[in-house]
């Protein structure tokens, strides 16, 4: 996000529908001072002059835009009732004092608007540095590993919410995290950044990624409060192609694309998500399956498959996945957002949709 209109904030953007509107106005405005002159003594049409600082305050951030736009309006004004004498005394007075007290209101208008977009600018600036902090992009190649992730939140003001991915690397192979904090807003941000830092620090001392998860499932227990959970799967992939270790605490299991072809790798029993194995004394539980060369897997939290298009369905990545073409994981990442937001349309997504892919080159 850059700062490149006035006074700190990014330049002004009208929608195309808004536009139109605001020129209409200005088309009317226009035929109204000509119908003005067109009519003669004893009538005006003057007092619609008093749009045309709202109409200029609608269009910038600066106080003296409208300030001018008014000024010159009231010279109009001044000239149209100069050249008609037949108007009463009280509409000569009240025509001004309207185009003036328009004027000033459009003027303050700006400003407050302009304060408030210059404090939503701020905010939205460190929740993008707070995202960049939490959620670092992992590196686009490693070895022969290729690794793209997307977040995207389903408020259209935010920039990060529960959920969380990693990325590290470390002597055990490549360590990966997708997850889903149960709940929104600030304190499921606050246990995804627990849950964060306990992994980058426990993945490189833990070997065994079933005991790196209770680990993750301790941490989450320890908190104070709130109780709150979190899905997840976890990654063990190692440097040389050799069998790739997963843990899934109670998230939705990855998808393998090979040869064309979509399959679940489904846990083979269930396991509780994170901060809840307390309740079920179930300890956590690695399967593992080889990469062939040209293995896609593709990592995702709920956000995507639970997002419902119009008649409330929910969308079927596995079975669309298929069909959608990408020559590497960022691509194909945009291209299975591209989709979703197509089965939603207006509605948009419900929930905040986290997507990792995985490609084995070689």
């Amino acid at each position: 996000m850059t700062a490149d209109g006035p006074d700190g904030l990014p330049p002004l953007h009208l929608p195309r529908r808004t536009r139109l509107l605001l020129y209409g106005a200005l088309v009317l405005l226009v035929a109204a001072v000509v119908t003005a002159l067109a009519l003669g003594p004893g009538t005006t049409l003057a007092p619609l002059l008093a749009v045309a600082p709202v109409l200029a305050g609608a269009t910038t951030r600066k106080a003296r835009v409208p300030l001018l736009v008014g000024a010159a309006a009231l010279l109009a004004v001044c000239l149209l009732e100069s050249a008609n004498a037949q108007l009463p005394s009280s509409v000569r007075i009240s025509v001004p004092v309207t185009v003036l007290a328009s004027t000033l209101a459009s003027a303050a208008s700006v400003v407050l608007v302009a304060a408030r977009e210059r404090e939503l600018f701020q905010v939205r600036t460190v929740a993008e540095a707070a995202q960049r902090a939490l959620l670092r992009p992992p590196a686009e190649r490693i070895g022969g590993l290729r690794l793209a992730v997307r977040y995207v939140a389903a408020a259209a003001e935010a920039r990060i919410g529960g959920d969380l991915y990693a990325v590290v690397e470390t002597r055990f192979g490549v360590r990966v995290l997708l997850g889903d904090v149960q709940g929104h807003g600030l304190p499921a941000v606050e246990t995804a950044a627990d849950v964060l830092g306990v992994f980058r620090e426990a993945a490189r001392t833990e070997p065994d990624p079933a005991l790196l998860a209770q680990r993750l499932d301790a941490a989450l227990t320890a908190r104070p409060g709130d109780g709150r959970f979190a899905t997840a799967l976890l990654l063990d992939v190692a440097p040389d192609r050799g069998p790739v270790r997963v843990v899934n605490c109670g998230h939705p299991p990855p998808l393998l694309r090979r040869a064309g072809a979509v399959s679940e790798l489904a846990p083979p029993r269930p396991a509780p998500p994170l901060g809840l194995r307390e309740l079920t004394g179930e300890d956590y539980r690695a399967s593992a399956f080889e990469p062939s060369p040209g293995d896609l897997l593709l990592l995702h939290t709920d956000g995507v498959a639970e997002a419902r298009d119009a008649e409330g369905r929910f969308y079927p990545l596995a079975q669309r996945l298929p069909g959608l073409h990408g020559g590497n994981p960022a691509d194909l990442l945009d291209a299975v957002l591209a989709d979703v937001r197509g089965w939603v349309g207006d509605a948009g997504l419900a929930d905040d949709a986290a997507l990792l892919a995985l490609r084995w080159d070689h």
